[in-house]
């Protein structure tokens, strides 16, 4: 590709997108001008050269004709041309004919005397049999076309070769040529306006479903999402409206879970407010000293446990309106768990539960570092609730060459079979966990899916070995390349 054709290509991308009619009338009849002004050019020197054969061919006609009359008397070359004839070569109603006859010596026998002689590198012509040359001249400072023919002349006592040289002057053929001109323009302009006209209308008709597109989606409600028919418009434009019905089936989930998720919250939300409420109510009725401090002391773990649920709630509602779409790289899982089991370990400490973790290297993963490590917290932080003081919790990550696996066993309660899939649906509490744990939030495990499902891993759940209690493990896949 030229540098030139290059630059159009980048400026015509570059462009903005205007009018699609528009576009395409301009694409449409831009070349087929282009088009039609080279045919045009193409008939024009195609009639030209039919003109030039004719008014040669004519030419030819009375330069054999005078041809015939030149013959050998005395010794001598001599055209017997009658005065007639002569007056028709001098005057010519389409234009002014002149001729000359050369003798076998080259002298000038009749005609014109002053006739330009035929150039050197003139070929013979291959169109006739004759042995004629056609070429261009200048004769009294006009152009004229000369028709130059040797004609064999003999008698008895000599022969040899003559010339006869007709020429006519190009105004009858710069007459025709005009005429051809302006036929062919007038015809190819009408032919243009023609298809203009036709493409015009034909635009119109095909582009007339996508404007029926455009009235359907512009006069829906704003709550209506249903999917676009998309025997509406033509099968090369259907991909677009089924990504137009996927958006709004993307947008309709995304409308119900964030009802979902303000309904969900409003509910639980409410009753830590209330307890709140009616907790700070009574601090304001007592005056006992001992009592108010109780008082205060709960309405700090009430708001502890309101904070605890409400940052679990903008994690999952981060979660699901698009965190995914930020801060992917290369993260260690091993170093997120170590932190995590670090920043945790106060708690186990003081419950005297033992964490420990089990790790062979730095395993690597793509993903974010901030959804994993929320991820590996809600882990970790539920094993600890639910594992009685002097449990254990243990952390291990393994790389096994195509996945990366994160296990956390606990020796708490662990979950029955029934439950385990319940448990991850944003809320639900088993009824065992809820016993050892009634200020949860029941929005751990489903935070774990969510993050899990971000980053293409899976989750589950199994009885911990050996003793009670529960394991739970991602199994972060890596993708070969």
């Amino acid at each position: 590709m030229t540098p030139l054709l290059t630059r159009v290509v980048q400026r015509l991308r570059a462009a903005p997108l205007g009018s699609l009619r528009r576009q395409l009338l301009r694409w449409l009849l831009i070349p087929l001008a282009l088009l039609v002004v080279l045919n045009s050019v193409s008939v024009y020197h195609n009639a030209l050269d039919a003109a030039d054969q004719a008014y040669d061919r004519s030419l030819l006609a009375s330069t054999r004709a005078l041809a015939e009359r030149v013959s050998i008397k005395d010794g001598k070359v001599v055209a017997e041309v009658p005065y007639v004839a002569l007056d028709s070569f001098e005057t010519d109603t389409l234009g002014r004919i002149f001729y000359k006859v050369s003798g076998i010596d080259g002298e000038t026998v009749s005609g014109y005397d002053d006739l330009p002689p035929v150039p050197a590198n003139v070929p013979r012509s291959e169109a006739y049999p004759a042995l004629v040359r056609f070429y261009h001249a200048d004769y009294n400072g006009e152009p004229v076309r000369i028709a130059a023919l040797l004609q064999p002349v003999y008698d008895d006592s000599m022969r040899g070769i003559a010339l006869i040289q007709v020429g006519e002057t190009l105004d009858a053929r710069r007459g025709l040529s005009r005429k051809i001109l302006v036929d062919t323009l007038v015809r190819q302009a009408v032919m243009v306006l023609a298809v203009a006209t036709l493409v015009w209308f034909a635009v119109r008709l095909v582009l007339r479903p996508l404007m029926r597109l455009k009235i359907e989606v512009e006069n829906r409600a704003l709550d209506d999402l249903s999917d676009v028919d998309p025997a509406l418009v033509h099968k090369e434009v259907r991909p677009l409206v089924a990504a137009l019905n996927g958006t709004m089936s993307r947008m309709q989930n995304l409308i119900a879970s964030q009802r979902r998720f303000i309904a969900d919250a409003s509910h639980q939300l409410r009753t830590p407010l209330t307890v709140l409420k009616t907790q700070a109510e009574m601090a304001l009725r007592t005056d006992d000293h001992a009592a108010m401090r109780d008082i205060v002391k709960a309405i700090a773990a009430t708001t502890d446990s309101t904070v605890h649920l409400a940052n679990r709630l903008l994690t999952l509602a981060r979660i699901e309106h698009g965190a995914e779409a930020q801060g992917s790289g290369a993260v260690s899982l091993t170093g997120i768990v170590r932190q995590v089991g670090l920043d945790l370990a106060p708690v186990a400490v003081q419950r005297n539960i033992d964490l420990s973790l089990d790790a062979e290297g730095e395993a690597t993963i793509t993903g974010q570092a901030r959804m994993l490590r929320e991820m590996v917290s809600n882990l970790v932080d539920n094993a600890l609730r639910y594992t009685p003081d002097g449990g254990r919790v243990a952390l291990r990550v393994a790389d096994e060459g195509n996945a990366v696996v994160l296990e956390v066993q606990d020796s708490g309660c662990g979950i029955a079979d029934a439950e385990r899939e319940k448990v991850f649906t944003p809320f639900y509490r088993s009824p065992a966990s809820f016993e050892l744990n009634p200020a949860g939030t029941g929005l751990g495990l489903a935070i774990v899916r969510d993050i899990a499902r971000l980053h293409h891993a899976v989750v589950t759940l199994a009885d911990a070995a050996p003793g009670p209690g529960l394991k739970v493990s991602v199994r972060f896949e890596r993708v070969v390349a």
